[in-house]
């Protein structure tokens, strides 16, 4: 809407960057979900009598020659607050202005401006989802989303349709991206704004459920998903944070409901509480460097990590949610804290950066604040400090599916075993494994730590890293309050100019 103000041609540009748009860090699930919303997008833009122009290159080489090709004087985006994405729109914005360029950008991926939140936290990212709410209130409710453009609003609007923009500029095609699709199955989640409205209007049209949602009351090893599977269309802006809020705030109207931290607006806001730490604290996704992370002295083993990926770890709820996660690019939330648990402070000692990358990957919802919090949080690292609460790689999934339902659709090497061994198979004896037709150690895997010993030795690694950290900075009250911005960037004065 706002590139359409005193306008007379319109370009919709979706910049291919190889930076963010690499097969090495990019998965298979994730590209086949982010061409879908391309050409969902490019659908919507044509009942609009425009369409969408897909450019592959690196953004500060496309936009000069696009700037001139096409005569621009205007260009809006929308604010990415990824350190990444602030420096190359930085980079992008000076370009503009060397080419008389105009740059108008909205803060409209997150539910407030999160330059707000640590300006009303006394310049302070703020490290508990207690502080978060209470600056939240005071900020009130996040801005309703404005309605989508119409034909009304394009009348006077042309998006020239060249012959060379038509050939250059087209949504590619998995293939000519160079993915061997042969491996994809099913596509549970599709890519678009479309399937995300007809999905959130699905899940608020079961109104008890909504009211009555508590995330940790749902199941991670569910057959089908128990919570509304909307992250993947908010991380890609198929479905804005503003209209979800928005539209639950509706069916909450003159019902009793949950409340945040576990409700529905309180996973929101646990998004907007992870975006606003990763804007406030300085190297958010590495533990080097981040003065809110304890140093913990992790071990390299590329044989535990690569069992973890691979789902060959031989403890069977941990390998079918690493096998869900690598063939439809979604796991519950409390099957993430399960496998992130095991693979840092549980039982492999690995670095949660290690664990953060591949998620990035294989994630469809993958987002690089989230990514970087909940690892954090997960490996007791930051914000969560309960380091000795571990979850165990066996009971947990028994307490939702006793007979193994989940680890048997996703792991059918085990289907044959009796309830007793499926979330244990090497405890059975030979004759219940050959009549299963699945000898541990030949078919599957034997486990590759003895979790009950394992986890008991890393309580104390981690008590340790506590007691160092400690010593070291002597309780700093960081911690608890937060951490001091650092100068303001050119980014975040233009921003503070534009709000005059």
């Amino acid at each position: 809407m706002a590139a359409l103000r005193d306008c007379k041609e319109l370009y919709p540009v979706f910049i291919l960057d190889p930076h963010l748009f690499d097969k090495k860090w990019v998965g298979i699930n994730r590209w086949r979900f982010l061409l879908g919303a391309l050409k969902d997008l490019d659908c919507s833009l044509r009942l609009l009598n425009s369409r969408l122009f897909v450019v592959r290159g690196k953004p500060e080489d496309m936009f000069p020659k696009l700037f001139t090709k096409w005569k621009i004087t205007k260009l809006t985006y929308e604010f990415d607050a990824e350190p990444y994405s602030v420096s190359r729109d930085q980079k992008v914005a000076a370009l503009a202005k060397e080419h008389g360029v105009e740059v108008v950008y909205k803060v409209s991926h997150t539910l407030y401006d999160t330059d707000r939140i640590i300006e009303e936290n006394n310049g302070k990212a703020p490290l508990t989802y207690n502080r978060m709410q209470v600056l939240v209130k005071t900020l009130g409710p996040p801005k309703k989303p404005i309605l989508a453009p119409t034909v009304e609003d394009m009348k006077d609007v042309k998006s020239p349709q060249l012959e060379d923009d038509a050939h250059n500029y087209p949504i590619p095609s998995m293939d000519e991206l160079g993915h061997d699709t042969s491996e994809l199955g099913e596509e549970p989640f599709p890519g678009g704004e479309q399937e995300a409205l007809r999905r959130l209007e699905e899940n608020m049209k079961k109104t008890g459920w909504v009211c009555s949602f508590e995330k940790p009351q749902t199941s991670p090893n569910s057959l089908s998903p128990s919570t509304t599977v909307l992250s993947p269309y908010v991380t890609f802006g198929c479905l804005s944070a503003r209209t979800f809020w928005w539209r639950l705030t509706e069916v909450y109207q003159g019902k009793k409901h949950s409340d945040p931290p576990v409700s529905l607006h309180g996973q929101l806001l646990w998004r907007e509480f992870f975006y606003t730490a990763s804007v406030g604290v300085p190297n958010f996704n590495k533990m080097e460097g981040n003065p809110v992370c304890t140093q913990v002295d992790w071990d390299t083993n590329h044989d535990y990590l690569t069992a973890w990926r691979e789902a060959r770890t031989g403890f069977p709820f941990i390998d079918a949610i690493m096998t869900q996660l690598r063939r439809e690019g979604w796991i519950h939330h409390l099957a993430r804290h399960a496998v992130a648990c095991f693979l840092t402070r549980g039982d492999l000692w690995i670095s949660w950066e290690e664990g953060q990358k591949v998620f990035e990957t294989l994630l469809l919802d993958g987002d690089w604040a989230l990514n970087a919090g909940n690892w954090q949080w997960l490996s007791a690292s930051t914000f969560f400090h309960q380091y000795f609460r571990v979850y165990s790689p066996v009971a947990f999934g028994k307490k939702t599916d006793k007979n193994g339902d989940y680890i048997k659709k996703y792991l059918p090497v085990l289907k044959k075993f009796p309830a007793q061994y499926i979330y244990e198979p090497w405890k059975a004896p030979g004759s219940v494994q050959k009549a299963a037709g699945c000898i541990v150690g030949k078919d599957y895997p034997r486990p590759i730590v003895e979790h009950e010993v394992i986890s008991k030795k890393n309580i104390q690694r981690m008590k340790l890293a506590y007691a160092k950290r400690s010593a070291d900075t002597d309780e700093s009250p960081s911690r608890k309050q937060g951490v001091k911005r650092k100068a303001p960037s050119v980014v975040d004065m233009l921003r503070k100019k534009g709000k005059k």
